[in-house]
């Protein structure tokens, strides 16, 4: 791409803002993201980094300017946690964003448009879907002790980049409204789905129920933890966690159910062959392996009973955001041909469907899992 294309964005003027080293020779489309627009800037200087330039989707994000600000907290937290020394035998790395000339972490252009620059992770490569084990192990790794360091930072210090984003109660309530206002006729298309939906409504508000009469405590937790945002090393060793704009209070079964919903899944997102859509135990069990390994210290039992829970509401939850975007017109993620919304509802369905067959398989590797990490923290302390 041309760092002036016309028919995109004058990536040169916009880079021109940012305190970044060398020369940018090329600018190319990157990632599969639904919501902002990503771009790698190679630098012509080989003793210089190649960097991340993003368009922050201000529809989506209503205030761009504190959604920095967290980023801009956790990042500095973070990298003082990871300090050599404190961690030993952690390789994980931190984003960072780069300044603007005039001091800033974001610029704004003259449409309107939120710009920002994070310094690119040379060597590093991330994964829509999982193949091994192993990827899966490190994936649990890295979004446990991502949460394990943030642990003890205060969640009120982060502003709300979106407003009840895993709210169950309000993702419902938008989906009642979207029928009820049908702007495309199409909610006469999609009665199975509706009735898929309202079967499980009362079932899928445990997590909610329990934050709101305090059994839950509220995290600082990434909110976004498709498989896709973690990057790997060359050895497919977990590397660094991506894609922070959703960092806020939440609970951790959101994490753990999100990262769920796309590592066990055989197939894409957005499969429409629903026969192709099956789980991998396998992966499940690693997954969760990983993560108790590191998160378990500061997890409530309540919050370990919530793990299962999460799994399942992740996938209905997402599955009622994309019908809803379908039914107001698409207007929330990006799609790639008409009717995608409506596949991708259908196929978180059809993957809910699937866990479902298996839950109590699924309880109990949650359990063993932390029945075992107990029996070698309690012999590793005796060796001690």
């Amino acid at each position: 791409m041309s760092l002036t294309d016309p028919i995109t964005f004058n990536i040169s003027a916009i880079v021109k803002n940012f305190n970044v080293t060398g020369e940018i020779a090329e600018a190319e489309a990157f990632g599969n993201g639904h919501i902002n627009d990503t771009f790698l800037l190679k630098n012509k200087d080989l003793n210089s980094p190649d960097y991340l330039l993003q368009r922050i989707n201000h529809h989506v994000f209503k205030d761009v300017p504190k959604l920095i600000d967290n980023i801009h907290l956790v990042t500095s937290y973070l990298k003082n946690k990871m300090l050599p020394g404190v961690d030993p035998g952690k390789n994980q790395k931190v984003l960072k964003l780069i300044s603007t000339t005039d001091d800033k972490l974001f610029y704004k252009d003259e449409q309107g448009n939120y710009w920002r620059v994070y310094i690119f992770l040379a060597g590093s490569r991330s994964y829509d879907v999982v193949l091994t084990e192993q990827q899966a192990y490190e994936g649990g790794k890295a979004f446990g002790y991502f949460q394990t360091l943030l642990s003890d930072m205060d969640p009120l210090q982060l502003s709300e980049t979106i407003v009840d984003f895993h709210n169950i109660q309000k993702r419902l309530n938008d989906l009642h409204i979207a029928m009820e206002e049908d702007v495309l006729s199409r909610v006469a298309g999609v009665g199975a789905e509706i009735d898929f939906i309202r079967e499980r409504e009362q079932g899928m508000s445990v997590i909610y129920n329990w934050g709101r009469s305090g059994l839950l405590p509220k995290r600082i937790t990434h909110n976004d933890t498709k498989f896709n945002n973690i990057l790997f090393d060359a050895d497919d060793k977990a590397e660094c966690v991506i894609d922070l704009d959703t960092v806020m209070s939440g609970h951790v079964a959101y994490d753990f159910g999100d990262a769920i919903r796309t590592i066990i899944n055989t197939t894409v997102e957005d499969e429409p062959d629903l026969e192709k859509i099956q789980i991998n135990i396998p992966l499940f069990k690693a997954y969760a392996e990983g993560y108790i390994n590191e998160a378990y210290a500061f997890l409530t039992d309540t919050e370990v009973e919530s793990l299962f829970l999460g799994t399942m509401l992740l996938p209905y939850m997402q599955g009622v955001r994309f019908l809803t975007d379908y039914l107001q017109g698409d207007t929330y993620f990006k799609t790639a041909y008409l009717g995608h919304n409506l596949v991708r509802a259908k196929a978180q369905f059809q993957l809910l469907i699937k866990l479902e067959e298996q839950d109590q398989l699924l309880r109990q590797i949650i359990a063993n899992t932390v029945a075992d990490h107990k029996r070698k923290y309690k012999e590793e302390k005796n060796l001690g």
